[in-house]
C-alpha cells in the first residue's frame, strides 16, 4: 500500500513511514505544500490516513536566512522542528551529530547496570562479553557509516568512553588496552571505520546497489589504466568542511 504513495518529489517509504525531501536552491520558493497535498490525496485513495501528529518539518540549511512557509496537512501546521529521530537516527538541522552521540550514549550507558547486575550474579567474561556485544556495543554502532565521517574528536570519546566503561566492569584488574587485548576486540572508533568501508563497497560501489547512482562518474580508463594508485571514481568537489567529511565523500578519498 504504502509504495503507491509516490508525489512530485524525492521520496523514501518504509514499512509506515515516508520521508520526503526537497532540495532547494537560493530564492527558489517551496512546493513542498502541493507534494504535501498530493501525498494526503494519494493516502486517502490508498485507504490509508496520514498521522498529522507524528509529521514533522525539518528545514537543513546554515545559510537560509528566510525559511520556507510552514507547511500545512489537512489544515493543520505541521510542527518544524530542529531534530528529528528518522529510522533510528538523530538528524539535526544543521546536519551535525550532537544529539545523536547524545541519544546512543544514554541509552548505550543505562544498560551497563543490567552488565553490572550480571557480573554480581556470577557471569562468566565470556558471558558477559556476549551480552555487551549483543546488547549494548550495537546501540552505539547503529547506522554508523551515516555519522562516524563527521563526529568531532569528542563525540568519538564520549562514545568511546561508554565501552571503557564496559570493559571496567568486565575485567577490573586490567586498563582499556589488555582488557580490549583479552576480548579480542578493536576500539569502536576502529571498528566504525571497519563497518563505514564494509558498507561503501558493498552497497554503494556493487553496481547492483540502490545507492550506486550516488557516484560521481567514472575517470577515463585510459588515464587510470596507467597510474599505480589511480582513483576510479572523479572527486567530489567540497566546498565546505562538513560536506568533505560527510559519507560519500570521505569514502570516495578514503576507500576508492
Amino acid at each position: 500500500m504504502i509504495d503507491s504513495l509516490q508525489p512530485g518529489c524525492l521520496t523514501h517509504n518504509c514499512v509506515d513511514d515516508t520521508t520526503m525531501t526537497e532540495i532547494l536552491d537560493k530564492s527558489v520558493v517551496s512546493s513542498m505544500q502541493s507534494y504535501v497535498d498530493e501525498l494526503v490525496q494519494q493516502a486517502t485513495e490508498a485507504g490509508m490516513i496520514v498521522n498529522g501528529r507524528k509529521t514533522k518539518e525539518l528545514v537543513i540549511s546554515s545559510v537560509l536566512k528566510d525559511p520556507p512557509t510552514p507547511v500545512t496537512l489537512s489544515g493543520t501546521r505541521v510542527e518544524r522542528v530542529t531534530t528529528f529521530r528518522l529510522l533510528g537516527v538523530h538528524v539535526m538541522n544543521d546536519l551535525k551529530w550532537a544529539q545523536h552521540v547524545k541519544a546512543i550514549s544514554s541509552k548505550a550507558a543505562s544498560r551497563l547496570h543490567f552488565l553490572k547486575q550480571l557480573k554480581r550474579s556470577g557471569a562468566s567474561q565470556n558471558d558477559l562479553l556476549c551480552f555487551y556485544g549483543t546488547v549494548i556495543r550495537p546501540v552505539l554502532e547503529y547506522a554508523c557509516p551515516a555519522w562516524h565521517s563527521s563526529l568531532t574528536a569528542s563525540q568519538s570519546k564520549t562514545i568511546e568512553a561508554i565501552q571503557r566503561r564496559a570493559m571496567q566492569i568486565i575485567f577490573a584488574e586490567n586498563d582499556y588496552t589488555m582488557s580490549l587485548i583479552e576480548a579480542r576486540m578493536d576500539t569502536l572508533e576502529s571498528r566504525r571505520a571497519v563497518l563505514t568501508e564494509w558498507f561503501f563497497r558493498r552497497s554503494v560501489l556493487h553496481e547492483a546497489s540502490c545507492l550506486h547512482y550516488l557516484l560521481p562518474d567514472k575517470r577515463d580508463s585510459s588515464v587510470t589504466d596507467r597510474l599505480r594508485h589511480a582513483k576510479t571514481f572523479h572527486s567530489v568537489q567540497a566546498r565546505t568542511k562538513k560536506f568533505r567529511n560527510s559519507f560519500l565523500p570521505f569514502c570516495l578519498q578514503h576507500f576508492d
